[in-house]
């Protein structure tokens, strides 16, 4: 958090450039806000990551700050302080509906098994009392096949709440010598077949901050923008503003080197990650293996995980499809027997009523006065609302989750062909992308140089193998920014003894 004077030179910092609409370098700001030149660049850091700034190099090498966006902020104006409270507002809403049809899912699976449970009881007695007072053989043989077909019911919906590991248990198919599993609780099977899981990349931005730090700790605290590309997947853009978020965060700031090239400089970051151990390392005799330990694949952070519809097995899911049918059909089926039907006032309209609308109807009046609403709503509707619930948010959310997961393959894709590129700039191949990401399609490869390209135009080349790709000016980048980091003595940032102790 700012302290109170660093937030009245920030002001006055931007008070300045609104007035300056021509930009400013570091130390124009520093000249007109009487300020430190180490606090103008970072003050000007922050103004461009909050105000979408724009970095020109001028041909005297000096970093030229413009902002042809305006001064709307990106974090304090009316539109972004609503868009904030809507996501917030959203994603409570969310929350709150989504343990709402937690709870309401919990209560139909509960409260709809025992209903299920009763009706297919009465429906297998009432059987049975007609089959034992049947007087002949039609009769029996009638009441017989309804003895059978409830006492099928009876087993269908035991083994389609109870399929589970105890309906295995009792399987004698299996050993009980054989080591028990515990399966998945089966509320929160049903809630990973509605909900989804956890997102896998909930911590992939921190992972990502964690990445960059630890190579601006083995690269001497300096970045190029095509590095931070290859470790955070995106494009030139998008990296522009998110290296300028980075630089604000972590006390970051532009420079251009003599080639003209800017450069990114984190001394902050620096000097927490030289330590003892760490300077050590640094040392000429062992600079050549830290290099080469920036350049492992750890160094560069991560991919991100695609997102999976569900943990449970696909046969799980099934079951879940089908057990929503059924609800879906005896929710049609009550729906349009209550409307069709209607109310049952007399004996002979129940015997005239359909079998089982009938039976329910008959065990519903013992327990409700009218209990034509009931049948209606709570076995009609109900089960119908459910049941659209049930299949409209999988599939959304299954819709969703494609989008997700070409996003970011498409990040993983950007962030291993920026490497292969950046680490390699001459005699770039389209294949080459290919062998750092198997299964890539080859347009998406052709993207990958081309988003490259709208950075650092690259010569193009075709031999009998096919087109070859020389980003010749990230070459010279690539050397410019060798030749910082070898300006840089480790010395000059190791942390000494202490020499005082509060306690």
């Amino acid at each position: 958090m700012k302290r109170s004077g660093d937030r009245a030179d920030y002001r006055k910092a931007v008070g300045i450039l609104r007035r300056e609409r021509r930009g400013m370098t570091a130390a124009d700001l520093a000249a007109a806000a009487a300020l430190p030149l180490s606090s103008a660049r970072e003050l000007l850091s922050q103004a461009a990551d909050e105000f979408r700034g724009r970095l020109r190099v001028t041909e005297s090498s000096e970093i030229l700050y413009d902002f042809p966006r305006g001064f709307t902020s990106r974090y304090r104006s009316l539109g972004a302080r609503f868009g904030r409270f809507m996501d917030g507002f959203v994603s409570v809403s969310l929350k709150c509906l989504s343990w709402a049809f937690k709870a309401w899912i919990l209560v139909m699976l509960v409260g709809y098994f025992a209903i299920f449970m009763l009706i297919a009881l009465a429906a297998l007695v009432l059987s049975m009392a007609g089959g034992s007072s049947g007087s002949n053989s039609r009769s029996r043989n009638s009441s017989a096949g309804g003895v059978f077909l409830a006492s099928r019911i009876f087993d269908l919906i035991i083994r389609l709440w109870f399929y589970s590991e105890l309906t295995r248990a009792m399987d004698g198919s299996y050993q009980r010598s054989a080591p028990r599993r515990r399966g998945k609780p089966l509320h929160k099977a049903v809630f990973s077949f509605v909900f989804g899981e956890k997102d896998p990349n909930e911590g992939a931005d921190a992972a990502e901050k964690r990445a960059l730090i630890a190579r601006l700790g083995a690269c001497r605290g300096i970045i190029s923008l095509p590095e931070y590309m290859a470790v955070t997947g995106l494009g030139p853009q998008e990296a522009e503003q998110g290296i300028l978020a980075f630089c604000a965060e972590f006390g970051g700031f532009p420079e251009a080197t003599d080639e003209g090239t800017i450069v990114y400089r984190f001394q902050d970051i620096l000097l927490r990650a030289a330590t003892a151990e760490t300077a050590k390392a640094e040392s000429a005799t062992s600079r050549a293996a830290a290099e080469a330990t920036a350049g492992t694949a750890a160094a560069w952070g991560p991919p991100r995980q695609r997102r999976v519809f569900s943990s449970n097995s696909k046969s799980m899911n099934v079951w879940f499809g089908i057990i929503n049918s059924v609800n879906l059909l005896v929710g049609a089926y009550f729906s349009s027997q209550a409307l069709g039907v209607g109310i049952i006032r007399t004996a002979e309209q129940l015997q005239a009523a359909p079998k089982l609308y009938g039976i329910t109807y008959y065990l519903a009046s013992h327990v409700f006065d009218n209990p034509y609403p009931v049948i209606l709503a709570g076995l009609g509707f109900v089960p119908l609302l459910f049941s659209a619930f049930f299949w409209l948010i999988p599939a959304l959310r299954s819709a969703r989750l494609k989008s997700e997961n070409r996003a970011i393959e498409k990040r993983n894709l950007r962030k291993s062909g920026f490497r292969v590129i950046w680490e390699r700039p001459r005699g770039v191949r389209t294949a080459d992308l290919a062998a750092a990401s198997p299964g890539s399609p080859e347009k998406e490869r052709e993207k990958i140089i081309t988003e490259m390209g709208s950075y650092s135009q690259p010569d193009v080349e075709v031999d009998d193998r096919g087109t070859v790709y020389n980003f010749t000016e990230l070459e010279r980048e690539k050397k410019a920014l060798e030749s910082g980091r070898a300006a840089v003595n480790p010395e000059d940032f190791k942390i000494g003894k202490v020499i005082f102790d509060s306690e």
